[in-house]
């Protein structure tokens, strides 16, 4: 059940993201939901390495969403870069 949630709040995450962040980016519901849960990721561990959360604790909503966002930023960035 613990993966099902993990989905479905990553999802959610993701989804803010996109409304906080608009870009051109043309994902679909699975990049969509991956970034959400990686921006979870992100947020965890980066407010574990500032002292934010205890080692045994994962970011909240809003830090989550703001990692997503980051995400988002990165991959924008590196899209629109020439290779």
């Amino acid at each position: 059940m613990g993966l099902i949630w993990t989905l479905i709040i990553g999802f959610i995450v993701g989804a803010l993201a996109k409304f906080v962040h608009p870009g051109r980016e043309n994902m679909g519901f699975i990049a969509t939901t991956l970034i959400g849960i990686a921006g979870a990721f992100v947020a965890t561990f980066l407010g574990q390495a500032i002292g934010w959360y205890q080692p045994d604790q994962a970011a909240g909503w809003i830090t989550s969403i703001l990692g997503a966002v980051l995400l988002l930023w990165i991959y924008g960035r590196m899209k629109r870069q020439p290779t």
